[in-house]
């Protein structure tokens, strides 16, 4: 099993379309940045958690899952660093190989330490633009193949079908 662990604000920082949406809405940019993440992760089958530093708010640490993945807003007091280093302790085993995505180098260091692998936010960046250009080719060749549908939809209909079929609502 392969998991994917990435520090959220690392990434809407580093992206540009998060870090102009930051800029304007930072809910909106966390948003965009787990849309993006359940897509590389349907399409690679790894396991993805964000973890996003709540350094400074008075909450006890939350956990929830949304498009199927798995996101961690930290506790008080507790960087995402921080976070992430015990989330590497907690999955790391013989059958699981974890990927930290991180531009922090000081960070890049440690998760090295406790034999997890990095992923610069550039190189993420990259390999998600690569899938979502793979996606598109699979999807051109499935419209040419595709048989007629018996019953003529609307785009409309179609748009709302395909959402509900990725678990959107």
């Amino acid at each position: 099993m392969i998991v994917l662990i990435v520090d959220g604000y690392n990434m809407i920082g580093d992206w540009p379309e998060l870090k102009a949406l930051r800029d304007t809405d930072l809910e909106a940019a966390r948003t965009r940045l787990v849309e993006m993440l359940a897509e590389y992760q349907a399409y690679t089958g790894h396991r993805v958690i964000v973890v996003f530093d709540a350094y400074t708010v008075r909450d006890p640490e939350r956990n929830y899952t949304k498009l199927k993945v798995k996101i961690i807003f930290t506790k008080e007091k507790e960087t995402a660093d921080e976070k992430i280093e015990k989330l590497v302790k907690q999955v790391k085993d013989v059958r699981t190989k974890v990927y930290v995505a991180t531009s922090d180098f000081a960070e890049q260091w440690t998760i090295f330490s406790q034999g997890a692998l990095r992923k610069s936010a550039r190189e993420l960046l990259m390999e998600i633009n690569a899938i979502d250009l793979d996606i598109k080719k699979d999807l051109k060749k499935q419209e040419e193949v595709k048989p007629k549908a018996k019953i003529p939809l609307s785009d409309d209909v179609l748009k709302t079908f395909e959402k509900w079929r990725r678990g959107n609502k």
